[in-house]
């Protein structure tokens, strides 16, 4: 190089950084260059696409495709078939298919023509009829000789033609036409396969192209940041608000407290719910966050309003009877109960207490706890303590999953895909609610005997499951991490899910403990 001749930056790239590239793409160089132009294509760099055409000698479109496309266009339907003939990596499902496409669409705009009838016949029973296609499919054709309905008007060729290359592409192989957004689709699967095997994943914004992806476990909440002392007794229950705006806290003491979730991420008392007569065992809130809903342990279940911590309604379920368990429906316009008192039953109702729905019977199970996915779609159930019922409204069916050891505690995941149950062998077991599954995930290292402890999904996308114990990421058995602190057992645990640095833990020490990331996630630019 001259002293006078400068180099250009952009082509200044580490020796061994680009000798990796260069070596795995070997002889997937011509693919490379196609995906890469077509993607300049799609984002509108039509000069420089190409440009990369010209300079490295490689279209976009292959040979197969451009000879394709012209004889569609120009109907010379017998040069289509003699070129789908001549892909040799096709299997004889697909050429016939492909087959099947082009004289379809030859037999359309027959019937399209005045005296196009007599033809039309011929290319159905000469061309399409030999072809291995599902016979109902042609029979549908011999119909539109009768019928003429689908018929194609020489003013709607173009468009139908178009139309036919683009169904074309479905069946022939990939190389003949590279799929649309195809780089696109690689990025995004290299992405998620870089968050799946990320061991501490719990980064909520999204992961930058600049560099591998990797989380620190810094950012898994692991700190204790604050103590909260105003329960006077064992605190049994703690869950998060929906917006992660607030916290509430359930104790033997009797009382509810909700708790403010402040910018700084520090937790401020906002009301103390008072009223219950009995220690308050559980509590939900509403899907918009504005309702709380409390249960008396062997007692009465209450609304609360969130803004100014007043008792809007005493659910009784009439007959004295003792409701063990509750959910919401998304619209947070109705609930779903559960009580085995005076009889075993599961009733919906208002929120003025008017039933809706009732399930009940001789058959009917004890029911001790309930959960509705997101979408309202499903109803879940611990019943007999050994059985996860499901029950899908919109299909109308149900189905169980059978577990050998007694259930104590059931959580969802936020997507309502995924539920995890707390079981008294010291094992929580994950099982996917849409997908038949005999096996569950299992995690261990939690210690449970005789009190309920209840685990929750968290982090970002629901990726953990933290739990508590006497004394994990979901696809790792084992704890990653154990946080010490409290000096009772740890008898629930809540993520925020608008923060996923933050995790809220409740205890018979009679406090509840917040736990935040070292290390937050930022953004980066």
């Amino acid at each position: 190089m001259e002293a006078n001749e400068n180099p250009d930056p952009r082509s200044l790239t580490d020796a061994k950084s680009s000798e990796v590239p260069r070596r795995a793409l070997g002889e997937r160089r011509t693919e490379f260059v196609r995906i890469i132009v077509q993607c300049l294509y799609s984002l509108g760099y039509r000069r420089a696409a190409a440009t990369l055409e010209a300079e490295s000698g490689v279209s976009l479109d292959s040979p197969e495709y451009t000879a394709l496309f012209f004889d569609v266009m120009a109907g010379r339907w017998d040069d289509c078939i003699a070129t789908i003939e001549s892909i040799e990596d096709m299997d004889c499902g697909a050429r016939a298919a492909a087959a099947f496409l082009v004289w379809r669409e030859h037999f359309l705009e027959l019937l399209g023509l005045k005296d196009g009838f007599l033809m039309a016949r011929d290319v159905l029973s000469e061309r399409i009829a030999p072809l291995d296609m599902d016979r109902q499919r042609v029979h549908g054709l011999a119909r539109l000789l009768i019928s003429s309905e689908g018929i194609v008007n020489v003013e709607d060729r173009v468009r139908r033609r178009l139309g036919l290359l683009l169904d074309l592409v479905e069946v022939l192989p990939p190389w003949v036409r590279v799929p649309s957004a195809r780089l696109e689709h690689l990025v995004e699967m290299t992405v998620l396969k870089q968050i799946a095997s990320c061991f501490y994943h719990n980064s909520p914004g999204e992961v930058t192209l600049y560099e591998d992806h990797k989380c620190s476990q810094e950012q898994i909440p692991s700190k204790c940041s604050q103590i909260l002392y105003d329960h006077k007794n064992e605190v049994w229950f703690v869950q998060f608000s929906h917006n992660g705006d607030y916290l509430a806290s359930s104790s033997r003491d009797c009382t509810a407290i909700i708790w403010a979730v402040n910018k700084d991420d520090s937790i401020s008392l906002k009301h103390v719910l008072e009223g219950h007569m009995k220690p308050i065992s559980f509590l939900a809130w509403s899907p918009n966050d504005r309702m709380l809903l409390t249960c008396g342990n062997v007692e009465a279940l209450k609304l609360w309003d969130v803004c100014d911590g007043t008792c809007k309604f005493t659910f009784t379920g009439g007959a004295n009877r003792i409701i063990s368990s509750c959910a919401w429906f998304p619209e947070s316009e109705k609930i779903v109960c559960g009580s085995w008192e005076p009889d075993n039953r599961i009733f919906a109702c208002d929120l003025e207490g008017n039933e809706l729905e009732v399930w009940e019977g001789e058959r009917m199970p004890k029911v001790t706890d309930l959960a509705v996915t997101p979408d309202g779609r499903c109803l879940i159930s611990i019943c007999s303590n050994k059985e996860i019922l499901i029950r899908d409204f919109h299909r109308g069916n149900e189905w169980k999953i059978h577990e050998e050891h007694s259930i104590t505690s059931l959580s969802l995941s936020s997507d309502g895909q995924f539920l995890i149950v707390n079981l008294n062998s010291e094992e929580i077991h994950l099982w996917s609610i849409n997908v038949s599954s005999s096996l569950p995930d299992k995690f261990r290292g939690h210690k449970q005997g005789k009190y309920v402890i209840r685990s929750c999904f968290g982090g970002s996308n629901s990726l953990f499951v933290a739990s508590g114990s006497e004394d994990s990421q979901r696809h790792r058995e084992t704890p990653i991490k154990i946080l010490t602190g409290h000096s009772m057992t740890v008898n629930c645990v809540s993520w925020n899910p608008a923060k996923p640095h933050m995790l809220a833990s409740a205890s018979d020490d009679r406090t509840v403990r917040i736990w935040m990331a070292n290390e937050k996630y930022e953004k980066k630019q």
